[in-house]
């Protein structure tokens, strides 16, 4: 039997924030099914540009036309704005991203749409919430803070104030860019000097990531990691290409999350790699730790080394019982 969350007792949540864009999806769709009800009508979601927020919104909400989206393909006002009461066939559900409408729009203009289509019992996805949050007067029903996690809170009348989650998402945002910078410089180097292909397993750690390879590479890792240092050194741009690429300098790379990143390599601080590959006989793959920031590597020494890959364990994940 597996236990669900009470909803109504949530105060925080918290869950690594993925940096690509299909993990972001699958996130948003489990948060939806864990912590959204179907009577929330004001939802905020709070987190810099380029944090992932439209990405996330189109996992918790699939379907859901958002104005403004991060690749500038669709810019224009919310619908929301044109919203009738009166009118029967009007949709359910709204985005609404403040920072953008307040170049259209006056902030109390903003405040009586929300207010008109939450009486009409409709509801509303509010980017930046904490911009229009004061002049509201009141709070959503549940947040989605975005900055290096994703932070889920259904706030009390005693907090927590958007303002509060706002801080919070930007103070730590900066060390998710920096993660994700540095895992694709490693990405880059492993394929351009090691042969490395891009189809490998991407997960998350504080402060840093993993990169699972199929095969234990013959590389040696001081030498990998001095060369990564050699690069951020150099102080190389990172700017978004077109599609799912990135550019390093003038060279393309590719990546699903190519807003998340720092806008040069000289910006990551304090890079290192574990210095040994560890094997997990669930996947199958060899785990490349990477870590930036002032978090102490030694965090991972509990874990244990590289094991002898001909397991029983293995034995039987890889081949299971034949059940005919």
């Amino acid at each position: 039997m597996t236990l669900m969350p009470i909803k109504d007792n949530l105060t925080r949540s918290i869950y690594y924030a993925p940096r690509g864009r299909f993990r972001m999806y699958t996130l948003g769709s489990e948060l939806s099914r864990l912590y959204l009800h179907p009577t929330d009508l004001l939802i905020g979601i709070i987190g810099a540009p380029g944090s992932g927020k439209s990405t996330l919104i189109r996992g918790l909400f699939p379907g859901v036309e958002l104005t403004n989206d991060d690749d500038g393909i669709n810019k224009r006002t919310s619908d929301i704005f044109d919203f009738d009461p009166n009118d029967f066939f009007a949709g359910h559900t709204f985005h609404l991203d403040v920072h953008y409408e307040l170049a259209f729009h006056q902030h109390h203009q903003i405040v009586e749409a929300i207010r008109t289509a939450l009486l009409a019992k409709k509801r509303v996805i509010v980017e930046h919430f904490d911009l229009v949050y004061k002049q509201l007067g009141f709070n959503a029903q549940i947040i989605f803070g975005i900055g290096e996690e994703v932070r889920v809170y259904r706030p009390s009348i005693f907090g927590p104030s958007p303002i509060e989650i706002q801080q919070v998402a930007m103070r730590n945002l900066k060390y998710r860019l920096m993660a994700h910078s540095a895992e694709d410089l490693v990405g880059k180097v492993l394929k351009e000097r090691y042969g490395f292909g891009r189809k490998q397993l991407h997960s998350d750690v504080r402060h840093g990531f993993i990169l699972g390879l199929d095969e234990r590479p013959d590389i040696d890792i001081y030498r990998l990691q001095d060369e990564v240092l050699e690069v951020i050194s150099k102080g190389v741009p990172i700017s978004p290409g077109k599609g799912d690429y990135i550019f390093f300098g003038d060279e393309p790379f590719y990546c699903t999350g190519k807003r998340i990143h720092v806008k040069n390599t000289s910006q990551i601080e304090n890079f290192r790699l574990l210095k040994e590959y560890r094997f997990d006989p669930i996947s199958s793959k060899y785990l490349l730790v990477g870590v930036i920031g002032e978090e102490p590597i030694e965090i991972f020494d509990e874990h244990p080394p590289i094991q002898i890959e001909s397991t029983a364990l293995e034995s039987v994940l890889n081949n299971p019982p034949d059940d005919r």
